[in-house]
């Protein structure tokens, strides 16, 4: 049998717990479905001085070994990461543990590659092992990561990138898609594939898609919600192929065109013409990722109506082709 791919995954006090256990249970569950004629994956966790550490849930974490029993080869090193609010109570920060941090700088270029996972890439940026390189984390501490690290091209939307033998992700859930990223790098996309169904994960996310919905991106936007505003979105969303000019949804809240396009800016930061557009990219998006549907009925079915505004609409958003995002994605 081949020798096991050996992935340490590090941890800290207060880490966020799903940042070691989703990789991890990624990577056994591949384990299982790999054969005996594949490598297959032996996950250790590793703290400062190998004791149990207690997670940010409370849930306490026992580990395998110590930073400095980590020996010999390492195939794949996780960092895992965690965020609190910052001093004054108004903001969140990302957690740079100093241990780790030290221990990286030998360890990370040694590994055959090495990944963070959330806020684990400010423990990889305060080592020094981004600079020059694109780099995600979670989007609420991404502006964080630029202000301190100017020379991280920083960019919060998408679910991982990918630069070489360095990976880093966003925010908690997307370590598991990190993980199943690199089992297909390892075994292909098949096993990748079969390990997302045997876990229930409702989709294997491309590490090119946004970390947000469009409804999730305007939500996030917004000082507070406007019922007339969320109630026009969720419509929106139900009717993509209905006409859903500016006129036709202020009518559905009573409002003049020019009230109605006020508010819905100062509620999602767009304007309505802009938010449909989004809307009907984003389900082109998924029908692109998950049907073999032709582009006329994409296009049709999207509320973009032909092909040809499809791939206007690709263009201008995505700067790519519908069919070369399909060829990527699905």
């Amino acid at each position: 049998m081949p020798a096991p791919h050996r992935v340490v995954i590090t941890a800290f006090p207060g880490v966020e717990l799903l940042d070691v256990t989703g990789p991890a249970e990624v990577f056994s569950v591949a384990s299982r479905l790999v054969g005996t004629e594949r490598a297959d994956y032996r996950v250790q966790i590793a703290t400062a001085d190998g004791a149990l550490v207690t997670t940010s849930s409370g849930v306490r974490l026992m580990p395998d070994l110590a930073l400095a029993e980590v020996e010999g080869r390492v195939d794949t090193l996780l960092v895992s990461g965690a965020i609190r609010p910052t001093g004054d109570g108004r903001g969140i920060e990302a957690v740079v543990d100093p241990e780790v941090t030290a221990w990286l700088r030998s360890a990370a270029p040694a590994a055959g590659r090495t990944g963070s996972v959330c806020a684990g890439a400010h423990l990889l940026a305060a080592a020094g092992l981004l600079d020059g390189l694109p780099a995600t984390t979670h989007w609420l501490t991404a502006a964080q990561l630029a202000a301190d690290h100017p020379r991280i091209t920083v960019d919060p939307d998408p679910i991982f990138i990918r630069a070489g033998r360095l990976w880093t992700c966003a925010g908690v859930t997307s370590g598991m898609d990190l993980a199943l990223a690199m089992v297909a790098a390892d075994h292909g996309h098949a096993l990748a594939l079969s390990t997302a169904r045997m876990m229930v994960m409702y989709v294997k996310r491309p590490g090119g898609q946004s970390q947000f919905s469009v409804p999730l991106a305007a939500q996030s936007t917004q000082g507070g919600p406007d019922d007339r505003i969320e109630a026009v979105r969720r419509w929106i969303a139900d009717h993509l192929t209905e006409d859903l000019s500016s006129d036709l949804l202020a009518a559905r809240t009573n409002l003049s065109v020019r009230h109605f396009s006020r508010l819905f800016r100062a509620s999602t930061g767009s304007t309505p013409a802009g938010y449909v557009e989004a809307a009907r990219l984003e389900a082109a998006r998924r029908l692109l990722e998950e049907t073999g549907r032709s582009l006329p009925d994409i296009a049709a079915a999207s509320g973009l109506g032909v092909v040809e505004t499809l791939h206007r609409a690709f263009q201008r958003h995505l700067g790519t082709t519908p069919a070369e995002y399909r060829r990527r994605f699905r």
